[in-house]
């Protein structure tokens, strides 16, 4: 009977707001967060200070009968678990009609782009298949106090989304040599080697002369643009190194790396092929991690002086880059990165760990500080957009896959939401009319989003469930032997327990350090096989669309160019 009042009354205050001039309330644009509610502020410059507190009065009425009867609220008897986080705005019927009729008016209104680009950024979220995507959209949501399920990463909002078919010519599941070969060079190739075709034969170097296949950023070089390469990873990792090296073997990245018989043959690791780099006046930008692949053995490295370099040629490839390039800088840590001036630096290395750089939520607490992902791409935008004629630059997130590879939830979805941060710097430092901008990943991993949890519930939590009223369950949801589960989990890796399920602790499954369970043993979490999301805005965006193989996206940016023939992969 109360609750058959309360949605009479709750309905009457519905009407009467819909009816009246207090619609502000449910305008759809950008909402202002005032307290724990978002109201939107369209047209309230034109509400008369009498209407606008009518309407204060009854939105707070409407929205105090209607809150209980959402799942929303925290059962009394369950005091030690944490509230859901509750949603940015009040819901109603009507918000659903009307944001659905609102996004039908932007596609209708959506106006292509021109369909040639002067220049290209083209972001890889190594690893960040649709499950990571929709995981830290919540977790940036719930970080900001809010539910996180309606939350938008920045490139979700782009106009123009696909999906990617991963497969590799021998793969049904991909790593990322064979992965990023397609997305740069448009010839899909095997597991592990780097911009070349399919008859390379995988470890030997004397298969690949002859079968190397041309690279987008090699391209955009002989169009006399400017080009760069920036990621989290080591700079000589799959994703970057295809955009720049030719191999027969991804783990090639230095000479002491290299086969017996190719490095007496004096065949050219990776991060050497980054240095003699034939095209062109050389990449403009290249920033990550992998100091070590680019110093000599006999030299220290300079942030942990315990640890030295791995190259047997005896070659210092820091040296030979400023040596090579006039105006060059080489740079090892956020104190000098931070003091390049991008408007007088016309090729920049910068080389912050001897591995891979830190993953973004560890990075504060590193020794020498190294830029985030969304620093390294405003200075590489600026360095690169001193050429009248354009830029290509590739934005690699790396250590997305790294964090799911070990089972680390929270720092693969912190990653990615930080890959949105630097999407968004991007965005705001060119002109969408004449830049073309690419989100998307190399693969999948077998992340998984299960449960039936609340709406607002923790996204890295316990599973706590509706009940059969529309409440909140007083206790987590637990598994046949009374053990609580998690919304997060893999189907394989490093997370997997033996034997019988721990009885887990809301405290322990959100530490940043938790490795989510997973059902079947190994050492590292494998990749996903299924298809992955591409996004695009801009110009030439318009021909991201449908599904897709993946090696088209080079094809999208190459019409986009509009390259010369004369360039282009025969291959």
């Amino acid at each position: 009977m109360k609750s058959t009042i309360t949605r009479a009354i709750t309905d009457w205050l519905y009407e009467c707001v819909l009816s009246s001039n207090f619609s502000w309330l449910f305008a759809g644009e950008e909402p202002t967060k005032v307290g724990t509610q978002n109201f939107s502020l369209h047209s309230i410059q034109n509400c008369s200070k009498k209407t606008l507190w009518s309407s204060i009065i009854l939105s707070s009425l409407f929205y105090s009968l209607l809150l209980p009867q959402g799942a929303q609220m925290q059962t009394a008897s369950d005091k030690n678990m944490p509230k859901p986080f509750p949603t940015g705005r009040v819901e109603t019927p009507e918000t659903w009609r009307r944001d659905g009729e609102a996004a039908i008016e932007r596609a209708k209104n959506h106006k292509n782009f021109s369909k040639r680009a002067k220049n290209i950024i083209l972001f890889i979220g190594d690893g960040m298949g649709i499950s990571t995507i929709t995981a830290s959209r919540i977790l940036e949501g719930q970080m900001r106090g809010t539910s996180g399920e309606e939350n938008q990463l920045s490139f979700e909002k782009f106009p123009s989304v696909a999906l990617s078919k991963t497969y590799s010519v021998n793969q049904q599941t991909s790593d990322s040599a064979p992965t990023m070969s397609a997305i740069i060079s448009g010839i899909k190739t095997d597991e592990g080697v780097i911009s070349v075709n399919q008859n390379v034969v995988v470890g030997d170097y004397r298969t690949v002369k002859g079968n190397e296949t041309k690279t987008l950023l090699e391209m955009a070089e002989q169009n006399g643009k400017s080009t760069g390469v920036v990621t989290t990873a080591r700079l000589t990792h799959a994703t970057p190194a295809a955009c720049f090296a030719h191999s027969a073997q991804r783990d090639w990245e230095a000479d002491s790396n290299l086969s017996a018989d190719a490095r007496q043959a004096g065949f050219p690791d990776i991060a050497r092929q980054l240095i003699e780099f034939p095209y062109g006046d050389g990449l403009e930008v290249a920033v990550g991690g992998g100091r070590t692949k680019f110093l000599p053995k006999a030299a220290n490295d300079p942030e942990y002086t315990d640890r030295t370099g791995e190259r047997l040629d005896g070659r210092n490839l820091t040296d030979e880059w400023q040596k090579k390039y006039q105006n060059s800088a080489y740079v090892w840590n956020k104190q000098q990165f931070d003091a390049v001036d991008a408007k007088k630096t016309k090729h920049l290395l910068g080389l912050f760990e001897p591995s891979h750089m830190q993953y973004d939520y560890d990075r504060p607490k590193d020794k020498a500080g190294e830029p985030s992902l969304s620093e390294m791409t405003a200075k590489a935008i600026d360095v690169l957009s001193q050429n009248k004629k354009g830029f290509f630059l590739m934005v690699e997130a790396g250590r997305i896959d790294h964090a799911h590879h070990n089972g680390n939830a929270f720092r693969a979805l912190t990653d990615a939401i930080e890959l949105s941060n630097a999407v968004r710097t991007a965005e705001n430092k060119v002109n969408l009319k004449d830049t073309l901008i690419i989100v998307t990943a190399d693969h999948s991993h077998t992340f998984t989003i299960g449960g039936y949890p609340i709406r607002g519930n923790n996204i890295l939590g316990l599973v706590r469930e509706v009940d059969s009223q529309g409440m909140l369950e007083e206790k987590p949801k637990t598994d046949k032997n009374d053990k609580p589960l998690t919304t997060l989990g893999y189907a394989n890796g490093k997370g997997y327990r033996g034997g019988e399920r721990p009885y887990l602790t809301e405290e322990q499954v959100t530490s940043p350090d938790y490795k989510q369970e997973a059902a079947v043993p190994l050492t590292d979490e494998t990749h996903g096989g299924e298809d992955v999301a591409i996004f695009a805005n801009g110009a030439g965006s318009d021909l991201v669309r449908g599904v897709m193989e993946e090696n088209w996206i080079f094809y999208v940016m190459k019409e986009a160019l509009k390259l010369k023939q004369s360039t282009v992969n025969k291959n």
